[in-house]
């Protein structure tokens, strides 16, 4: 079985669904997850975990991302992007300038009410099949932030900004896109989505399936595939005493002077240590609790 995460460049037309489901077939292992939906007609960054590794999953999910859309002002949809039904058609009397301060206006602390076409859950059901049953439900805004905002490109003829998004979990960029039209009287939807960022993964990196494949019958994939323990490098690495490795085994509490090592002071930001077996294997994070002389299991790889 493969460890580890694979950074994929998910392609238009595929749900994050069908890339993990695609390759179960091509790795010929079931035990794989992704860290993050892209819709459809997104392409780029998809973090994927393998074996072990999809106890990164939610650490992944965690992660800041950054996205190029592109915002298509004067047209609303009922799914805020492209791909919608239209419901609403305006010109956009706004000039450049009062375009970009709008756009720019989103950076920092932003409360997003999330779309009706999304996969987030109302008692028991998902907003999307709530849409196309026709109903539309309230939601609660959720606070996101958006890092950084910028304008790659701005078609006064097309009405047609390009930017470049970077921004805190759970933003919806086909919000962010529907807001801006919003807040320029104008409505506006997503027309493009390119996730070029996810966490410490880049789009230069990223292999598309087809890749993926080739590599993986050459042999050389394990070349591309992150490590687990290699996804903290800030902590510090400890090793366990030969005879005290069957109660790391079993995720119990270890005294320091049962390591081989003593841990150096730690800040309160890398409070936590990659904890190897006697023979260099990998087994999970512990967290430090130096005013008990002990490290206590925080998510184990076994």
């Amino acid at each position: 079985m493969i460890n580890g995460i694979i950074n994929v460049y998910k392609e238009k037309g595929y749900t994050s669904h069908d890339v993990v489901a695609k390759l179960r077939g091509i790795l010929k292992q079931k035990k794989i997850g992704h860290t993050g939906t892209l819709d459809p007609d997104a392409e780029g960054v998809l973090p994927v975990c393998l074996g072990s590794g999809t106890k990164l999953c939610d650490i992944l999910t965690d992660k800041s991302k950054t996205y190029r859309a592109v915002l298509l002002l004067g047209t609303t949809t009922d799914t805020q992007d492209i791909t919608g039904k239209v419901l609403a058609e305006k010109t956009v009397a706004a000039g450049k300038e009062e375009i970009l301060h709008a756009i720019h206006s989103f950076q920092g602390p932003y409360a997003q009410i999330p779309p009706m076409y999304s996969a987030l859950k109302i008692e028991g059901k998902r907003l999307y099949e709530l849409a196309r049953e026709g109903k539309e439900v309230p939601r609660e805004a959720r606070n996101v932030e958006i890092h950084s905002i910028t304008v790659e490109e701005l078609n006064m003829e097309t009405k047609e900004a390009v930017i470049v998004v970077d921004c805190s979990k759970g933003t919806y960029i086909r919000t962010l896109c529907h807001d801006i039209g919003e807040k320029l009287l104008c409505g506006g939807c997503m027309k493009e989505l390119t996730r070029i960022r996810s966490g410490e993964f880049d789009l230069s990196k990223s292999l598309k399936l087809e890749e993926i494949e080739e590599k993986f019958r050459e042999g050389v994939l394990s070349g591309h595939i992150l490590q687990v323990p290699d996804m903290f490098p800030d902590y510090t690495k400890v090793s366990v005493r030969k005879e005290f490795e069957k109660q790391l085994y079993n995720g119990n509490f270890l005294n320091i002077d049962q390591l081989e090592q003593k841990i150096p002071d730690l800040s309160d930001m890398t409070d936590k240590v990659r904890i190897y077996d006697g023979e260099n294997n990998f087994i999970g994070i512990y967290k430090y609790c130096p005013d008990e002389g002990m490290i206590k299991p925080y998510k184990m790889f076994l």
